[in-house]
C-alpha cells in the first residue's frame, strides 16, 4: 500500500533520485541520478535498502515535508540542521516517525546536498530504467508545494543490529579533487598543464546539475574538438579559457577539448560544494 508525504514547503532545489538511467546516451538522454553516490549508498545501507533505492536529494535549502503515515527514514550527506516536530535530528541514523509529524531543515552547516531515504524507497514513475527526475524528460522535475511524494507503507519495524559503520565525513570540507587527463590533455602547453594541477579555482554561483563552471580564466590556444562523447566528471575547456565540469543532468556529447576527467570520489566532494568555494586538482594516473 502506497502512502503519502506532503510538501508544505518545496526548499530550494529537491528531486527524486536514483544511480540515474544508463544506455540511452546515444539516443541523447543523460545520465542523471544523484550527484554524491557515497552519502546516497550510506543513508540506503543504514535503512537495510537496495543500494539503487530511490532517494530525495535536497540542495542547500531544504523542504518542509509532512508524512501521512509511519515510516524509518535516514539522512546523509549535509548537514542541513534537520529537525523532527522541531527536535533536532542526527545523520546517518535510522529515525521513527509517525503519521503527521513534520521534517524540516534549516541552517546550513556543512556540505551542498543532503540525502533522505526511506525505508523501501521512494515510489515513482520509472522511466527508462531509473525514477531520476529530470526536466524535459520526466513529469516532474524539482519538489513543489502542495504536491504528494509516495513510499511503500511497510510500517516501522524495531531491528538489533551489531553493525559498526566507519563513516567519511571529511570528504565535505575536503577541497583536493583527483581528477585524471582527458583525451586533450596532452594537447596543452606544459605551463598549462602546470597550472591545472597547482592552481585554486573558485566555483561560479551559476552551477547547477548540469554543470559546474570555474570562474579563473586559462589560456586556450586549443580549436574545438569534432563532436565527442562526455560523460559526468569530464572538464572541458572552453574557447574563453573557462573550465566547465560536466555534472550528472549533463549532455551526452560536446566539442570543446576534453582536459580532465573527475574520478568518481572527486565527483562527490565537487557535489558537496557550494558557489564560490575553492578547489584545487591532484592528478591522478591511470
Amino acid at each position: 500500500m502506497k502512502a503519502e508525504i506532503e510538501v508544505l514547503q518545496p526548499g530550494l532545489f529537491s528531486t527524486i533520485q536514483d544511480l540515474g538511467r544508463f544506455g540511452y546516451q546515444k539516443y541523447g538522454v543523460p545520465q542523471s541520478g544523484v550527484m554524491d553516490r557515497y552519502a546516497m549508498r550510506l543513508c540506503n545501507l543504514i535503512l537495510g535498502n537496495p543500494q539503487e533505492a530511490s532517494v530525495l536529494e535536497i540542495t542547500f535549502q531544504g523542504p518542509q515535508l509532512k508524512f501521512m503515515e509511519s515510516a524509518t527514514i535516514c539522512i546523509s550527506g549535509a548537514d542541513l540542521s534537520a529537525s523532527l516536530n522541531s527536535s533536532p535530528v542526527e545523520l546517518n541514523e535510522i529515525l521513527k516517525v509517525s503519521a503527521g509529524d513534520i521534517l524540516k531543515f534549516g541552517k546550513r552547516r556543512s556540505g551542498f546536498r543532503a540525502y533522505l531515504g526511506i525505508g523501501g524507497g521512494f515510489q515513482s514513475e520509472e522511466l527508462m530504467g531509473s525514477q531520476s527526475w529530470y526536466e524535459g524528460l520526466t513529469e516532474d522535475f524539482r519538489l513543489k508545494k502542495g504536491m504528494n511524494l509516495y513510499f511503500q507503507n511497510t510500517g516501522v519495524k524495531d531491528a538489533e543490529t551489531y553493525s559498526h559503520l566507519k563513516i567519511d565525513r571529511d570528504y565535505l570540507q575536503a577541497t583536493e579533487i583527483g581528477a585524471y587527463p582527458g583525451p586533450e590533455f596532452g594537447e596543452l602547453a606544459r605551463e598549462q598543464q602546470k597550472s591545472i594541477f597547482g592552481n585554486l579555482f573558485k566555483t561560479d554561483r551559476s552551477s547547477n546539475r548540469m554543470a559546474v563552471q570555474l570562474e579563473e580564466d586559462m589560456e586556450n590556444q586549443l580549436k574545438p574538438i569534432t563532436t565527442g562523447p562526455v560523460i559526468p566528471g569530464t572538464v572541458q575547456l572552453t574557447p574563453s579559457g573557462k573550465l566547465i565540469v560536466l555534472m550528472k543532468d549533463c549532455q551526452t556529447t560536446g566539442g570543446y577539448p576534453r582536459v580532465l576527467q573527475l574520478s568518481e570520489k572527486g565527483q562527490q566532494i565537487l557535489a558537496q560544494k557550494m558557489p564560490g568555494e575553492k578547489i584545487s586538482f591532484r592528478k591522478l594516473d591511470y
